[in-house]
């Protein structure tokens, strides 16, 4: 029997089924996985794990709801995914509710991430109407050479926790804007957010079979759909090494691939800057979602005129922030997504120690109960420490020193991760010179103005490749073919 994903008016977290050609349904095998609230680490609820022959029903419906979707007009497009924005922002309230019990995030982070992701749907509604081709200049008489964008086919998407929405969104946006079907394998960990989201789409009225939801074992779904002769192009965002074997898996198959990994974000601070803003604007990011975030503010290069001061700060900053559950009022950050995270910054802060690092505020875990863990600042890490060369994934930073351009440069570019890096600086010259010598797929400098819908997002090198925002985030979903005829 078919159950509704979400209702606006509940308050209490739903067990969340799989979407099946337009049919919320348990499993075939009846399984179902545990949900967490990282908070206090009780289970509240669980998730439909999905096997092969859901993964069946699935494809199917993909292949019906492609053959709906292509068809229709981009006009019919836009209105739907217009009135989906619109259900989403009427069910924010609710909606962040349900993610802060399952994700952790303070309510406000929550609202903001559904606010965002509504803001996403409009963008990619208006790039539904601009597919444009091309009429090419013919060199005999008579002759038409032109271009055209058709959808590419069925998309298979994987997403992670730490934005249980936002990760979605870009994925689902680009592939309905383009005219493509779409399965959507979403995390585990915080299943229900993914669920209200898509219900919008429902109630706006995408035809059956467009969009499908699984959740399962990760390795076992993507390594049966990115083969599957329906999939025609794979979305994927998460860890590096993760990444790089479904890229291996697309590519066996000619499976066009969209990779958005994991990234080391630099920050650079020079001597004439504004550290005072430097130091407040960077705090903040830091602690976002408990530095769960690809393009968290991780290796803070301060020039060492500003080095005392900006530490200084920055340090006060972190030992200040009211750690708890995202549902009290105050609170900055709430607790990590799982209990694997407090071991796995906890040995990162240990090796850097023991290598000759300075720990200037936090380290260790907040409570017995729940996955919280002190915002923590590490300073004058050597380079052969793990936390200078793996993420953290985490309220972990890193503050060393540099001389000049040149030394600060070295540094940022050390890594072979490239998605988003940061910089402040009162030179107009240095700021011209950042962008052409800081190797990253993003650069923000003097404020945090990356992830807006109409701007690029991705990353280069470890950090994959593709993006997921601005005017060439459909590129991706759609062929671009060539026709010429003679009359």
């Amino acid at each position: 029997m078919q159950q509704r994903a979400f209702d606006p008016s509940a308050r209490t977290y739903p067990s969340t089924q799989l979407l099946i050609d337009d049919e919320w349904c348990d499993a075939a095998s009846g399984r179902t996985i545990d949900v967490r609230d990282p908070a206090t680490d009780e289970v509240i609820g669980t998730v439909a794990h999905a096997g092969t022959e859901d993964l069946d029903r699935a494809l199917a419906a993909a292949v019906k709801g492609f053959e709906i979707w292509s068809r229709t007009g981009v006009m019919e497009r836009y209105a739907a995914m217009r009135k989906a924005a619109d259900l989403l922002r009427g069910r924010v309230d609710a909606i962040a509710h349900m993610m802060t019990l399952e994700q952790g995030k303070p309510l406000g982070q929550a609202a903001g991430e559904i606010e965002r992701a509504a803001e996403v749907i409009d963008w990619f509604a208006e790039e539904a109407r601009r597919t444009y081709g091309q009429t090419i200049p013919s060199r005999a008489p008579g002759v038409m050479q032109l271009t055209f964008k058709v959808p590419v086919g069925p998309v298979a998407a994987f997403t992670p926790w730490n934005f249980p929405i936002n990760q979605v969104v870009r994925k689902l946006s680009a592939a309905l804007a383009s005219g493509c079907s779409i399965i959507v394998k979403a995390p585990e960990e915080t299943p229900a957010s993914p669920a209200a989201l898509i219900q919008a789409f429902l109630d706006a009225g995408i035809p059956s079979g467009v969009i499908g939801l699984v959740y399962g074992v990760p390795a076992e779904i993507s390594e049966y759909l990115i083969p599957h002769p329906v999939i025609r192009k794979v979305s994927f965002t998460g860890s590096t090494p993760v990444g790089k074997h479904l890229a291996a898996l697309a590519g066996q198959h000619m499976k066009r691939a969209t990779m958005e990994l994991g990234g080391h974000a630099p920050v650079l601070v020079f001597d004439d800057a504004d550290i005072d803003q430097a130091v407040k604007t960077m705090a903040d990011s830091k602690i976002r979602n408990a530095g769960q975030v690809c393009v968290s503010p991780t290796r803070f290069l301060v020039q060492e005129g500003a080095f005392d001061r900006f530490r200084e700060g920055f340090v006060q900053m972190l030992g200040a922030v009211k750690v708890g559950r995202g549902t009290e009022a105050g609170v900055e950050m709430g607790p990590l997504a799982n209990e694997r995270r407090i071991p796995a910054l906890e040995g990162l802060i240990s090796d850097a120690v023991d290598k000759g690092a300075t720990l200037d505020c936090g380290g260790e875990r907040i409570g017995n109960q729940g996955n919280f863990f002190q915002p923590t600042v590490l300073s004058d890490v050597p380079t052969d420490a793990r936390v200078m060369n793996e993420e953290p994934f985490g309220p972990l930073a890193i503050v060393n020193r540099f001389k000049d351009f040149d030394d600060a440069i070295a540094e940022a570019n050390r890594l072979p991760y490239g998605l988003a890096a940061y910089a402040w600086t009162g030179s107009a010259a240095t700021a011209q010179r950042l962008p052409f010598a800081v190797r990253s797929g993003m650069l923000t400098v003097n404020h945090i103005g990356l992830a807006l819908a109409e701007v690029p997002f991705g990353g280069i090198g470890d950090s994959g490749y593709g993006t997921e925002g601005g005017s060439e985030a459909t590129d991706a979903y759609l062929e671009t073919r060539f026709a010429t005829m003679k009359g």
